[in-house]
């Protein structure tokens, strides 16, 4: 390779230095590298669809620039309104969660006491049936010596 071809090459275009380093003899291709001119850095690269704006700078008193400006500034503000009207439908609706939240909690409650007390009176319901039942045998046999002393 050719000393020329090692070198950094660079150009500037709008504000940004574009470097091309030489490509690695593994055949890949190079990729140049967008560097701010300005020596703090912090700058941006300019879009090419924003480039040509740049360049026809709008006379700040003019018609044109007013009306866009009025324009963006309206858009701005019913953009800031509708954010905020979000972000109160949003905490309403919180609320109205919370809320219903809190009255089914009450609710499971409520349910789980009329549970245990109708187990309870089941369980005790069962118990007496059992106690006041005889078992089979028991009243057989009574009845036959009932029916055998007479």
């Amino acid at each position: 390779m050719s000393k020329a071809s090692q070198q950094n090459t660079a150009a500037e275009t709008n504000g940004v230095s574009v470097i091309y380093t030489p490509a690695h003899t593994s055949g890949l291709q190079q990729v140049p590298q967008l560097v701010p001119v300005s020596p703090g850095g912090g700058g941006k690269a300019t879009p090419p669809s924003k480039q040509g704006k740049k360049n026809s700078l709008v006379d700040r008193n003019s018609d044109e620039y007013r009306q866009r400006r009025e324009r963006n500034n309206m858009a701005v503000k019913k953009s800031r309104l509708k954010s905020k009207q979000k972000a109160q439908d949003t905490l309403q609706r919180v609320n109205q969660l919370k809320e219903e939240n809190e009255r089914l909690e009450a609710k499971i409650k409520l349910l789980t006491k009329e549970l245990s007390v109708l187990k309870d009176l089941f369980l005790e319901h069962a118990h007496n049936f059992t106690d006041s039942a005889q078992p089979l045998g028991t009243e057989n046999s009574a009845a036959h010596s009932d029916a055998s002393g007479q």
